[in-house]
Parts: structure tokens; C-alpha cells; sequence
């Protein structure tokens, strides 16, 4: 009775450690890095020098992350194993919030926070949704959300608000087809939101 009285105490101490040293193997397991590219947005159109300041996008905890979110039921959050985007969500969509822009050349300047003049207008993103979702016939939807806000500097004055959206069916959730999938809905996406901006902002 005292050996097996010991032998628990053995082994409920021993759980805790055991379950750090796996928590520490994951953290150390090498995932492949992932980055999205930016669009070019045509250059038709007025021309400004006017300065724009993207925001870095809001986000809730579960995708503020550099974690690829896919959820196998709508009440659980897991991750992609062996993938992470190469920034966190909300920098990396802020990034190529910016390049896309300014690849326009109608603003004279477009930066992040930080960085340029004193900006005419500043551009806030929350981001709603960016993640990939099962489907019941084992079918994957990858989609993306957010509302964009443009604000005049000087007063805050609000100059429009909108909301972007964009989703599709993926065949399985490998990383690289998950990827390719977020990239081309987000091709359409930044196009969109992009005239959005520059139609408010120049």
C-alpha cells in the first residue's frame, strides 16, 4: 500500500515535467515560413502629395498570431503544424497594406506607423476572419475579413468606412494549397480595398 501510495506521488509529479519538456519540443520544431506578396495597383487616377499612415490592424488573439488558424468545428482554434506565416498576422497585413499603395504612385507618401511626414489621412483595418474552416463534406473554405477605416488627421474626422470579404473552397489543408489560397483571395481583396483608400485618400 506504501509502494503504491509513492509510486502515485511519483507519477503526479512527474506529469507537469513531462508536459513542459513536450511543450518545449514543439516550440523548438521547425515550421516552413510562409510570407503573402502585395498587389500592384494600377497608377490611373489623380496624383497627390498628400502622406497616408497605416495603422497596424487589430486582430483577435486567436489570429494575432504567426500561427496559419484552421478550425476542424467552429468552437475549436488550432494550428497548421508545420507552417507560420513570416510575420504576425497584423504586421505582415499591414506590410502589404503599404506596398500595395504605394505601388500606385497617387500618394506621395505611404508608410506605417512611425515613419514619413505628419500624415494627411491614417488608414485603421480590423481584421475579422483569416483563417481556413472545414466544411462537413471534408472540403476546406479559406477566408478572409476585415473593415477598413479612413481617417482625416488633423480633425479625426471619419472619411469612410468598409468592410472587405473574401472566401473560397479548398480541396484539402496542406500548407502550400492553404497558402496559394490565401494569396489569391487576398490578390482580389487589396485590389478592392485598395481604390476604396486611394478614392478617399488622394
Amino acid at each position: 500500500m506504501t509502494l503504491t501510495r509513492r509510486m502515485f506521488t511519483l507519477g503526479a509529479i512527474a506529469l507537469p515535467g513531462c508536459t513542459t519538456i513536450s511543450a518545449l519540443n514543439e516550440a523548438a520544431s521547425p515550421r516552413d515560413t510562409y510570407a503573402l506578396q502585395p498587389v500592384d495597383i494600377a497608377s490611373q487616377g489623380a496624383r497627390s502629395s498628400r502622406s497616408l499612415l497605416v495603422v497596424e490592424p487589430t486582430a483577435p488573439a486567436a489570429i494575432a498570431t504567426d500561427r496559419i488558424l484552421i478550425r476542424n468545428d467552429p468552437l475549436s482554434v488550432t494550428y497548421l503544424p508545420d507552417a507560420r506565416w513570416a510575420d504576425t498576422l497584423p504586421q505582415m497585413l499591414e506590410t502589404l497594406l503599404v506596398q500595395s499603395l504605394a505601388s500606385s504612385g497617387r500618394i506621395g507618401f505611404v508608410g506605417p506607423q512611425g515613419s514619413g511626414p505628419v500624415p494627411d489621412t491614417v488608414l485603421l483595418t480590423r481584421i475579422d476572419a483569416f483563417g481556413v474552416d472545414r466544411q462537413a463534406d471534408d472540403r476546406f473554405q479559406v477566408q478572409i475579413a476585415c473593415e477598413l477605416t479612413l481617417l482625416r488627421d488633423r480633425d479625426q474626422r471619419v472619411l469612410g468606412t468598409q468592410r472587405f470579404a473574401q472566401s473560397g473552397i479548398l480541396t484539402n489543408d496542406r500548407a502550400d494549397t492553404i497558402v496559394r489560397g490565401f494569396q489569391t483571395l487576398l490578390d482580389a481583396l487589396l485590389l478592392q480595398a485598395g481604390d476604396w483608400v486611394l478614392a478617399r485618400a488622394v
